[in-house]
């Protein structure tokens, strides 16, 4: 029985990507909010207050993709996006703010933003920007996709640590070489069986390798 075959059937095609919008201007959170629902790819929950993002985070879900607003008032970007990543190590964090110099840019970024949108920007500038963050973070993709790609790249690479060919690989596990590419690649979860063929040759515990690759 294959891995996948534990997880719960999902609905065919990509998820919304869920993201979150944090800023103190009205108008701009109703003007996001409008233009990522009508992009048909999104869910959108608005904030003006960063304590409702975090109660929204904790209680209902955290999301994909945070648009976070670096001047607020009294609350200032650089602690908010503190507490966040404080919380959510993974998250991916866009700052969006107005005349942002230089050496804000530099801060924030030391703070592992993903990037930086500043006011004013152009639709087809967002667009690239959360095309970006969707790719790199895997966005948007059932639980099965990001297990199968996730787990197939750490069996890659405890193999190239060891300098071992797909050749090396398979014998030890009794799989076929076009097998262990097709895990590696992503194409396809392992049996449980040749799960645990594989974390043997690597002397690994299955728990090990499952939680290294934060799933």
């Amino acid at each position: 029985m294959a891995l996948e075959g534990t997880m719960e059937a999902q609905s065919q095609g990509d998820a919304l990507v869920d993201i979150a919008v944090l800023d103190d201007d009205a108008d701009f959170r109703t003007y996001m909010e409008d233009f990522l629902r009508d992009e048909g790819k999104y869910t959108v929950r608005t904030f003006g207050h960063p304590k409702d993002l975090f109660a929204a985070a904790e209680q209902e879900r955290v999301p994909d993709i945070v648009l976070l607003d670096m001047k607020m008032g009294e609350f200032t970007g650089d602690k908010v996006l503190e507490q966040l990543l404080s919380r959510w190590p993974n998250l991916c964090v866009i700052v969006v703010t107005g005349y942002p110099s230089l050496e804000d840019m530099r801060a924030t970024f030391k703070m592992k933003v993903f990037d930086y949108l500043p006011k004013p920007f152009s639709l087809a500038q967002l667009r690239q920007v959360l095309a970006n963050a969707i790719e790199t973070f895997g966005l948007g993709k059932s639980p099965q996709d990001r297990l199968r790609e996730r787990l197939g790249h750490k069996i890659k690479m405890l193999r190239v640590e060891r300098d071992w060919s797909l050749k090396d690989l398979a014998g030890p596990t009794k799989l076929s070489v076009s097998q262990i590419s097709s895990i590696e690649r992503g194409a396809h979860l392992p049996s449980i069986e040749s799960f645990l063929a594989i974390c043997r040759a690597f002397n690994k515990k299955p728990s090990e390798i499952l939680s290294s690759i934060d799933f």
